[in-house]
């Protein structure tokens, strides 16, 4: 039971989090608004970490993993904040849906997965075809919304990087301790890159942007990461990649009521198709597999 509600806590604050990453840079900027988040965020964890009497472990396994947690909170949350700026809050989730793909084939070249099989090829020529699709949409946009794509998906990259990274060190580390050890490596790294590229406080922030910092610092990092890293504990890496399988669809809609983000024929058909790999991703395999236990040679 706490696996299936972890599963859709994770799933309504991916959902609402690329809006939230979105308001949050308009006018503060992005390298602002994300090291305010995990400053907030390390805070709130930090108290966590008291009330609940946990310790954190230094041994050698423990390091790594809050140095592979931080290529996901330093690497991966960067550049998502970066390209933020140059597309609408739907297309950084619906890109991001590309993840379990990219875990899939992380997994099966560093933790030796089955994963290259003819469902999984399909849904990766699927999954090629809307992200066409979406590049096609962005050129009509302008050059910087391609960058933005290009950002997301290096977001991704290094977001299956960290999960994969983490199954193979297998340190079984709390999910809580994972995530404050790997803010604790992450925050010093955005204090130093905001100081070097921009360095300035911000002279005025909308309540927007203020409220959505503090909605990402204290909800999306302190319990939407937990919870993500604890599900990571659980189930495997392409498994709980698999959450973008909804969460795409509830921030494009989000975006388009609240944002007034535009849901044009190519993003929806760029969407079907993505989501359509990560159906054909997860079932199609097993169900050439029942169909062939149920009828056997």
């Amino acid at each position: 039971m706490r696996i299936y509600l972890a599963y859709i806590s994770v799933i309504l604050l991916w959902a609402t989090t690329p809006l939230a990453i979105k308001w949050s840079v308009e006018g503060p900027g992005f390298l602002f608004g994300v090291t305010a988040r995990m400053a907030i965020g390390l805070v709130c964890l930090l108290l966590m970490q008291a009330l609940s009497k946990q310790r954190l472990t230094w041994h050698r396994k423990a390091l790594k993993t809050y140095l592979a947690v931080s290529v996901q909170i330093y690497g991966s949350m960067l550049a998502i904040y970066w390209a933020a700026q140059f597309i609408p809050s739907g297309w950084v989730s619906v890109i991001f849906g590309l993840l379990p793909l990219m875990t899939a084939i992380l997994a099966a070249i560093w933790l030796r997965e089955r994963s290259l099989t003819l469902g999984n090829l399909l849904a990766y020529i699927l999954g090629l075809g809307g992200l066409w699709i979406m590049f096609g949409s962005a050129l009509q946009m302008g050059h910087d919304a391609v960058l933005g794509i290009v950002g997301v998906l290096v977001s991704t990259f290094l977001q299956g990087v960290s999960s994969v990274w983490i199954k193979r060190i297998d340190g079984k580390i709390p999910a809580l301790s994972q995530v404050t050890g790997g803010l604790l490596l992450s925050l010093p790294l955005y204090l130093i890159t905001w100081a070097l590229f921009d360095g300035h406080w911000p002279t005025e922030i909308s309540l927007v942007s203020l409220a959505s910092i503090a909605y990402l610092g204290m909800i999306a990092t302190t319990f939407g990461f937990v919870l993500y890293y604890y599900l990571l504990l659980y189930q495997s890496a392409t498994k709980v990649a698999l959450i973008t399988l909804v969460s795409p669809i509830m921030a494009l809609l989000l975006g388009h009521a609240v944002n007034h983000e535009p849901l044009t024929m190519k993003v929806a058909t760029g969407t079907l198709l993505i989501l359509g790999a990560l159906l054909m991703h997860e079932f199609f395999d097993r169900l050439i597999g029942s169909k062939q236990a149920k009828h056997p040679e």
